[in-house]
């Protein structure tokens, strides 16, 4: 177990220089790719376009389902229109890890602004049952090494990480300016004053040297659109707002209850194993499965973690960054192959892993109909892969009943349930495990800079960055998590480099004596370009099935999306970047 806990996590390596071994014949995999476009398409073809299929208007009828349960310790207090230096937009792991090395810089002034009554954003909101992350929690769980914390298990629970965010805020004193229940709606960089001006919804105007935007990648819940949702005559909520006083902590209210789900994405496969074992009975809505690979769980072992040296997720995070070593031998093979028979490779190594997880439904799930149902036809990373050992035993109960909508998802709710083909499911309650928004920095906030260009409008032709931080127009202010930034599956790995990079910048303006910085267009076009470049000649907007990954599955600007070289070629560029401010930034004085 201990060599185990001192590897990082990496399941979706596939050494395609590799032949070795019997595969089968190349008709085998193109068949299997022909499959994944039919199941594309049948999605496609029975929703709108793209991010139309939901809504995040969480308002009139819908307003309830944005009310936060957890939010009993926000005190009523006066107004605010004083002077920070740091203001966040938001309060989980981007501000958190960004004020820690900004304190690191001895940066005093540091406002968190958040919705929630504390801080830890996904991991304030979401606290459904079985609520766990899916990274491994010694790389995912951010300033082990400051901390001296150790993770008590391979995978943290919600529970364990929402309180090591409130521990990381405690240690760095960032309790002090924070507000909560609070949130941003207008953000105005005055001209003259060279200051960003800041609203919210309590009445405060507020004024900031920098502002961070971390607001995170899923921040605000959405519903499917769905015929008659409002209907509903029971009781329903968003999992992110999880009714506890209606579930009863140990879901015990629900021993008498219906229970539908609407979603089976990553939340969904967390909680339903929670929901099958408690529920009289539980209807599964499912649009498109997710894939369910094992989950390697386990206890911290004492007598590794004793042997940690300071350092020690440091050094595990530049390993994950560099990636496996390979011999010169298998470099010059690589070097040597076409590119499309790398690609070819990869493609084949990728199916024979979805390939395995379907072997594992029909291990796992007795009911051959089910079975079925519940295997994923798309590419690995079409969209986001789950770790769990609990859900699909969930359906081998006779309580459990999978209602697969083949693509369609659900299009109607009256007063008793859902309605599929003509079937009523009638259920007590309803709960939407139908996701958040993603990466919308402005999400519910006007930002408006020179020229009082609102940001939304700048990006209407186009998203337009340097490193997904920055964007021309917008002195001082920065982006966390954003589009053109870095994506990898462990995201505090980008948050922890956004985060050190911006505190550098904001040191570099200080001890230069500037007021502000400003990317120029050259690099912010050079930038664009990247983005342009490294999105391949293959498209996940077209090639895979609808999700979040690829704006549901919507035609998008080639430069709309997220930077897809390596993590390693990320940081270099930063590093470039600082090493080169005045090619890259324009600066003013006061």
């Amino acid at each position: 177990m201990g060599d185990n806990q001192a590897k990082p996590q990496n399941v979706f390596n596939f050494d395609y220089s590799n032949e070795s071994g019997e595969r089968p014949p190349q008709e085998y995999y193109e068949g299997i790719k022909d499959k994944f476009s039919e199941e594309r398409d049948l999605r496609l073809a029975y929703r709108p376009p793209g991010e139309d299929y939901y809504t995040s208007d969480l308002t009139g009828d819908l307003a309830k389902y944005a009310v936060d349960p957890y939010s009993d310790d926000v005190e009523p207090r006066e107004k605010l229109n004083d002077v920070v230096e740091v203001l966040f937009i938001g309060g989980g792991f981007s501000a958190l890890l960004t004020s820690a090395r900004l304190r690191e810089k001895g940066v005093d002034s540091i406002r968190i602004v958040e919705r929630g009554a504390d801080v830890g954003g996904t991991w304030y909101w979401n606290r459904y049952p079985g609520v766990a992350c899916d990274v491994v929690a010694y790389d995912y769980l951010p300033l082990l090494d400051e901390t001296g914390y150790v993770p008590t298990r391979h995978y943290a629970g919600g529970n364990e990480i929402f309180n090591y965010c409130k521990s990381i805020a405690e240690r760095f004193d960032l309790y002090d300016l924070a507000v909560f229940g609070t949130t941003v709606t207008s953000t105005v960089w005055d001209e003259n004053e060279e200051m960003w001006h800041v609203g919210t919804d309590q009445g405060d105007l507020m004024k900031a040297r920098f502002v961070v935007c971390a607001n995170g990648t899923l921040s605000k819940p959405k519903l499917a659109r769905i015929q008659g949702l409002e209907k509903f005559e029971g009781h329903s909520f968003h999992t992110s707002r999880w009714d506890y006083d209606f579930t009863g902590a140990e879901l015990e209210n629900l021993k008498d209850k219906r229970v539908g789900i609407i979603g089976t994405g990553a939340t969904a496969v967390q909680a339903i194993p929670n929901l099958g074992a408690a529920a009289k009975e539980l209807f599964v809505f499912q649009r498109t499965p997710s894939s369910i690979d094992v989950r390697d769980d386990w206890e911290t072992d004492p007598e590794w973690a004793s042997t940690l040296q300071p350092g020690w997720q440091g050094d595990r995070r530049r390993r994950a960054i560099e990636g496996p070593q390979v011999s010169d031998a298998v470099k010059a093979r690589r070097a040597a192959m076409p590119k499309e028979e790398k690609v070819r490779r990869q493609e084949n190594a990728n199916i024979d892993a979805m390939m395995r997880i379907h072997k594992r439904i029909d291990e796992v799930v007795e009911d051959s109909v089910t079975a079925e149902s519940l295997k994923p036809w798309y590419m690995l990373m079409c969209k986001r892969p789950c770790f769990h050992n609990d859900y699909l035993p969930t359906f081998n109960l006779p309580s459990v009943h999978l209602v697969d909508t083949h693509g369609e998802g659900i299009t109607e709710i009256n007063e008793k349930g859902p309605i599929f083909e003509g079937t009523q499911y009638e259920v007590d309650v309803l709960i939407y495990a139908t996701g958040f928004e993603v990466q919308k920095t402005g999400i519910y906030n006007e930002i408006k800079g020179d020229n009082d260009l609102d940001l939304n409008d700048k990006y209407s032709d186009g998203i337009r960055t340097l490193l997904g931080i920055h964007s021309q127009g917008y002195p001082n202010l920065f982006i966390m998590g954003g589009y053109q930034a870095f994506f990898a599956f462990n995201l505090t790995d980008v948050l922890n480099s956004q985060g050190e990079h911006i505190a550098e910048c904001i040191d570099f303006v200080r001890k230069a004596e500037i007021h502000s910085l400003d990317c120029n267009e050259k690099a912010e076009e050079w930038w664009v370009q990247q983005v342009i470049e490294h999105r391949g000649t293959t498209s996940r907007n077209k090639d895979c099935t609808p999700g979040y990954y690829n704006f549901e599955g919507a035609d998008n600007r080639r430069q709309d999306g997220n930077y897809n070289g390596t993590m390693k070629e990320y940081l270099d560029h930063m590093s470039d970047i600082r090493s080169n401010m005045a090619d890259n930034f324009v600066f003013t004085r006061r």
